[in-house]
């Protein structure tokens, strides 16, 4: 079984992601590593801090020669600032000194510090920080080698900014990943490029913060990938699940989501036909997953980002320490972060999809599961 675990605080002296069940032969690099945790870093909208989070990374097991063996791969990556906070997060008995008692709205303060008695709500939003998404996407990038053994490709845009959205309606394909990455707001649309760009603008002078709606889109995922016997192991709860857990994820939708509930039901379906003795759809509604299974289309979903919630204007709240009300403290935070999170969707559907083709086609070797997957991709062929 794959999955990943995680461990680390935002301004601790490093992220550490431990990954479990890759197959022996994989190709890796820390060069590989390190640019998809650039791509995380990209965006519009970002503070100064992603000049000073540099991400340094050590491939501390599970490597040799540039392979995987098999067994667990562990990556750390280092927090350049910790010799400023090793004060503050010291792991030796002490006390802060500059406890956190007045929570923000929106994020995990009050409700981490209730649920484990503390007064200082550094205990919590350390890791419950988006910074902790650099770790994730360590073990996206190795679920996106597994994938491409199989030919399976994930990529990610941007299809809206506050009430600036795209208008083209193309759906980008694996070959665009780089057109999309050269966009300050990594959106498909150049016009609307420019208009979210300019929003940010206004956002900022405002001293406020803008969400948007990201798209995620997986090619080359053969069918019935999922199940559709246990609730645990329906594809689309395991990707809205993983999206879910994104900091600042509020909707997921799978397919045309939301707006199949305005449909009648013949018009919210997607045809089946034969074309030379193809299996084929004519439409595309349900986001290449019906019953719980993939069916061979694109694996397409969205995800729905809040605006941050640290703004430049703190939001009321309560001091714990007095009980008394008083305004939010002030992290370092970004206006939009919609860009970045793009990525990180990006990586988690990549796992989602790894673990499930490595879960049904198995394999200790990378040869032995691109077999698997070519073999079950013969014998869908010729079904009809």
């Amino acid at each position: 079984m794959l999955r990943f675990l995680t461990a680390g605080e935002s301004h601790g002296p490093g992220l550490v992601t431990i990954v479990e069940g890759l197959p022996a032969g994989l190709g890796v690099s820390a060069a590989g590593i390190a640019g998809e945790l650039a791509r995380r870093r990209l965006g519009y909208g970002r503070s100064r801090r992603m000049d000073i989070e540099q991400d340094e990374l050590e491939i501390l097991g599970g490597i040799r020669f540039g392979r995987t063996l098999g067994s667990p791969v562990a990556v750390v990556v280092r927090n350049t600032e910790w010799p400023r906070w090793s004060g503050e997060m010291s792991i030796e008995p002490g006390e802060a000194a500059r406890p956190l008692t007045t929570p923000r709205p929106g994020h995990a303060d009050l409700a981490g510090m209730l649920k484990y008695g503390t007064g200082d709500a550094r205990d919590i939003l350390e890791r419950a920080s988006a910074r902790e998404t650099a770790a994730r996407t360590v073990a996206g990038y190795l679920a996106k080698r597994l994938l491409e053994a199989a030919s399976v490709a994930v990529v990610s845009h941007v299809i809206s900014i506050g009430a600036e959205a795209v208008g083209n309606g193309r759906r980008p394909g694996p070959e665009d990943l780089a057109t999309i990455d050269a966009s300050p707001v990594r959106a498909f649309d150049a016009g609307a490029s420019a208009r979210m760009v300019a929003a940010i603008d206004r956002a900022r002078e405002e001293r406020d913060t803008l969400g948007g709606v990201v798209e995620i889109l997986a090619y080359g995922v053969p069918p019935g990938v999922g199940s559709h016997v246990h609730w645990d192991r329906r594809l689309d709860g395991l990707l809205a699940g993983a999206l879910m857990s994104i900091p600042a994820i509020k909707a997921v939708a799978v397919g045309d989501g939301f707006a199949t509930a305005a449909r009648r039901g013949s018009e919210a379906h997607d045809d089946i036909g034969m074309d030379d003795g193809t299996l084929v759809r004519v439409t595309d509604r349900a986001g290449g997953i019906e019953g719980g299974m993939s069916t061979g289309q694109a694996v397409r979903t969205r995800m729905v980002m809040k605006p941050l919630s640290t703004l430049m204007k703190p939001l009321p709240t309560v001091d714990l320490a007095t009980g008394k009300p008083d305004e939010a403290f002030r992290e370092r935070s970004d206006v939009c972060a919609v860009p970045a999170t793009a990525v990180v969707g990006e990586q988690m559907v990549a796992f989602v999809l790894a673990a499930e083709m490595a879960r049904m086609f198995g394999g200790d070797t990378v040869e032995a599961f691109a077999a698997a997957v070519a073999a079950h991709r013969d014998r869908v062929s010729g079904f009809a």
